[in-house]
């Protein structure tokens, strides 16, 4: 079964925001961290069962990257939920409730 991956407002902030970090640093290297990021959501569609790290957030990290992907899974409806793409030594807000 395939899951559709959707990613929130956030997370897309989340994830524009660190590519263009990578980019200020060298080029080229936002759009190697963008690759790797779009082959991890590729893999929850096909996976998304990953670990639960906190009420119902699992979280996969990013090879050779310091991010987590924050997401819930919504099985009955064959989604998955992308709420934050964080770097693991910064907080976001966005996940505290």
């Amino acid at each position: 079964m395939k899951y559709k991956v959707l990613l929130e407002p956030e997370a897309i902030e989340d994830f524009q925001k660190a590519i263009d970090f990578y980019n200020a640093k060298r080029p080229m290297q936002g759009g190697k961290f963008k690759k790797v990021v779009t082959q991890h959501l590729n893999t929850l569609k096909v996976n998304p069962f990953f670990a639960i790290r906190y009420d119902d957030i699992r979280c996969l990290p990013v090879k050779k990257y310091p991010y987590l992907i924050h997401f819930t899974i919504l099985e009955d409806e064959n989604k998955v939920e992308v709420h934050a793409i964080s770097h693991t030594s910064q907080n976001n807000p966005s996940l505290i409730e």
